[in-house]
């Protein structure tokens, strides 16, 4: 019989180290928080989003998102543009497209080098498992977003690949609009 609990601590553990490991690289790699660093990634994919989705998307409320894009707009990354209504569109410069970039480049090498210690078939296996186990914590429309705030979109895809956690939540709006 398989012990579950010992499953779930090392699954525990290991989410953990990688996400100390992955924030810290990040982090240093945009000099920004880790807040930040998610923003940088968000506007890469998606420009023109309000600092209140930006917010959202990154698991902050509107006031901090607020404070966190000042942040971003006085290290010269981010951009704000005026819209209709008050409303403002975000954008990167070019160093904030570069940082975002960089991020991404760092992220990447981290993650590499942690599953070189598996060998092709085990990548295989694991890259299966978490594709599955991706789409059981999404929740409801919208945990697309906030779950893969700081991926690489297009690894995700590559070899016409589709992305488990967006496929997820295309069938979840479909489901909900039928």
């Amino acid at each position: 019989m398989h012990d579950d609990f010992r499953t779930a601590n090392l699954l525990g553990a290991a989410t953990l180290v990688l996400s100390d490991v992955v924030v810290a690289e990040t982090t240093r790699a945009a000099s920004t928080s880790s807040s930040g660093a998610a923003a940088l990634v968000v506007l890469l994919t998606d420009p023109g989003l309000s600092v209140t989705e930006v917010g959202r998307r990154v698991g902050l409320s509107q006031s901090a998102a607020a404070r966190m894009v000042g942040g971003l707009e006085n290290q010269g990354l981010v951009s704000k543009e005026p819209s209709w209504g008050g409303w403002v569109r975000l954008r990167l410069s070019d160093l904030g497209e570069q940082a975002a970039r960089a991020l991404l480049a760092c992220r990447g090498e981290v993650l590499r080098q942690a599953l070189s210690h598996l060998d092709e078939g085990e990548r295989e296996q694991l890259g299966t498992l978490l594709s599955k186990l991706l789409t059981g914590l999404y929740r409801q429309p919208g945990d697309a977003e906030k779950i893969c705030r700081l991926c690489d979109r297009s690894a995700c895809v590559a070899g016409g690949e589709t992305c488990p956690v967006g496929q997820t939540d295309r069938n979840h709006r479909v489901s909900d609009r039928g």
